[in-house]
């Protein structure tokens, strides 16, 4: 961080140290973003959930973003795809409701419960994979289990051939490295496509029981019906390119710090083994301990807010501080820093935003984290890290925020036994 204007890392390399900054220095402060882009950064919860819920606030940077629509932000700009993407992720007012209608009947809680099987079967069968690994070698856990696990799920819950899900993986990694250079994310966003136009051409052909097919056939529908305006072929393909990177990537980060919270904090995990505490603690102390997004981006003014100290001017850019809001004293206490699963305002987070926006995927998220905690630690009791936790690296990125790798030595197993219809070990009835 420097002078005002305080400058992001594009490396994210002190996540929790910049968002303090931010905090402490008022309810909004001007920052840089990557390629000399100026904005507002807000961490203040109460300021936050005001702009989160508030009409003076939008994601569409083409009606309410002067500096992108002028040009004075290039259409190169490595950060672009946040801005350019046209999908419920930055549709405003009457868009936004038609967009995400369209999309809301796939994250109902019938069909999030529903998917619990599945998810623990895929966290049986990575379980089972690492315990035939030799024994006594260190295995980075987000690599062989963080990342298949909720990349197996979301692929196959949109129909993503087998063949192309690694590539797909990789993709959403580079689009989330807000240190990459505009050339490399240029090309990753050009292979996402190619992808996606590949994947909808072949459900419009052959579809099946995949939320894939059931955009394509919502898009037929509303061609269809002259009271409803239809869905195009851009916003499919970014309707895709936001459900997808949400259902990845943010879960790959939540079981990894909740992890690494865990194995860091044994106290906190005694108290989940002795059934004084839930594996939904634990997930709700890590979000707010260490978002799995720690910046949420971008919002436009789309009139002067005041917000009492500062005024942040209509047409001006707004970064939330995810991670700045998640520790602030006043509504966690002076050990806001501390990571507490018995904490009474551990829910009192926005890792998953608040109002319109609010991510439709949280439940299944949660249900992912709690279930994959569960399994892993009852198969692996004596899980520990193989590396001090100072020697852990931060992705590069000041939005997505998780370890590179999280390398762990599993012990012995325990004895495997079948997972269907198994409750989480520790949830609260």
């Amino acid at each position: 961080m420097q002078e005002c204007p305080f400058r992001m890392d594009a490396a994210g390399r002190d996540i929790q140290g910049e968002a303090e900054r931010v905090r402490r220095a008022g309810p909004a402060v001007r920052i840089e973003l990557p390629g000399g882009v100026p904005a507002w950064a807000v961490a203040d919860p109460e300021a936050m959930r005001r702009l989160l819920a508030s009409p003076d606030v939008s994601k569409d940077a083409v009606r309410h973003w002067p500096a992108w629509t002028n040009g004075e932000v290039p259409q190169d700009w490595a950060l672009a795809m946040w801005v350019s993407i046209r999908s419920m992720f930055t549709a405003y007012g009457p868009e936004h409701t038609r967009l995400r209608k369209l999309v809301s009947s796939a994250f109902t809680a019938h069909r999030t419960k529903a998917l619990e099987p599945v998810v623990r079967r895929i966290a049986a069968e990575l379980l089972d994979e690492i315990a035939e690994l030799p024994a006594g070698r260190p295995l980075d856990l987000r690599a062989r289990f963080a990342v298949p696990l909720p990349a197996r799920l979301i692929c196959d819950l949109f129909g993503v051939p087998r063949e192309r899900r690694d590539e797909l993986c990789a993709i959403f990694d580079c689009l989330f490295d807000t240190s990459a250079d505009a050339a490399a994310v240029g090309r990753a966003a050009a292979e996402l496509y190619g992808i996606l136009h590949e994947l909808v051409a072949a459900k419009r052909e052959f579809p099946g029981d995949d939320l894939t097919s059931g955009l394509v056939l919502r898009q037929r529908e509303t061609l269809e019906q002259s009271d409803e305006a239809p869905l195009d072929d851009q916003e499919l393909l970014d309707t895709l390119v936001h459900l997808l990177s949400a259902g990845y990537e943010t879960t790959v980060n939540l079981i990894d710090h909740a992890v690494h919270a865990l194995l860091t904090h044994p106290e906190q995990l005694q108290l989940v083994l002795a059934g004084r505490a839930s594996w939904e603690d634990v997930v709700e102390e890590t979000l707010r301990w260490e978002p799995a997004a720690a910046n949420l981006m971008l919002r436009y003014a789309v009139q002067d807010i005041d917000l009492g100290d500062v005024v942040i001017p209509r047409g001006e850019a707004i970064v939330l501080s995810v991670a700045g809001a998640g520790r602030d004293p006043g509504t966690h206490g002076d050990d806001a820093d501390r990571f507490d699963i018995t904490r009474p305002s551990r829910r009192a987070h926005l890792a998953f935003g608040h109002g319109v926006h609010h991510c439709l995927g949280a439940p299944l998220a949660r249900m992912e984290g709690v279930i994959a905690l569960s399994a892993l630690f009852e198969r692996f009791p004596g899980l520990s890290l193989a590396v001090p936790s100072g020697a852990l690296r931060p992705v590069a990125s000041f939005i997505s925020n998780g370890h590179q790798e999280l390398p762990v030595l599993v012990g012995a197993p325990a004895p495997a036994v079948p997972s269907a219809g198994r409750a989480p070990a520790g949830a609260a009835g």
